[in-house]
């Protein structure tokens, strides 16, 4: 797919068909989320692929009952790793960039399972020390996103936008 396609085509999906996604468009995806800028390039994030049912049903009651991500064949934790942003950018880094990095490195794997066919949603409501328990992630990490990815078994609900000229401020 072009990119301006990718853009428009990636939809939030919240119901997935239990078609397992094949080995080469993982590695792709992983291979997106390891490309995305970052702070100083730190990439003070981590990644967790969770792909077993007992973890995602888990992740459903730390999510509020977000059953899709018991639904989805793989769900990606995105962690903040501060402590990496931190030893360059002191508070700022620690606070603020390992979040923006995990976040941009999510976008990148939202925009890379789109391009192959494949749909997710953004999670970012739940419980963050729930998460942090599920996937057993050391504690200076901070869970900042999941993304629940998988082939969509619901055609995607469009919904309206804000008008560009609401979000866009020529100065």
């Amino acid at each position: 797919m072009e990119f301006f396609e990718v853009i428009n085509a990636r939809h939030s999906i919240r119901a997935f068909h239990p078609t397992p996604i094949e080995p080469e468009k993982l590695e792709q995806i992983l291979q997106a989320i390891n490309r995305a800028p970052s702070a100083g390039n730190r990439q003070a994030y981590e990644v967790y692929l969770v792909q077993d049912a007992p973890r995602k049903s888990a992740f459903v009651q730390a999510a509020g009952g977000q059953e899709y991500l018991a639904q989805a064949p793989l769900v990606l934790v995105f962690c903040a790793h501060p402590a990496l942003s931190q030893v360059r950018y002191a508070q700022r880094g620690e606070t603020l960039y390992t979040i923006q990095d995990a976040t941009i490195a999510c976008t990148f794997a939202m925009l890379a399972a789109t391009a192959l066919g494949l749909s997710s949603v953004w999670v970012g409501a739940c419980d963050e020390l729930a998460v942090h328990e599920i996937i057993q992630a050391p504690e200076a990490e901070r869970p900042i996103a999941m993304l629940p990815i998988g082939y969509a078994a619901e055609e995607p609900r469009l919904r309206d936008r804000r008008p560009q000229n609401e979000i866009i401020h020529r100065i």
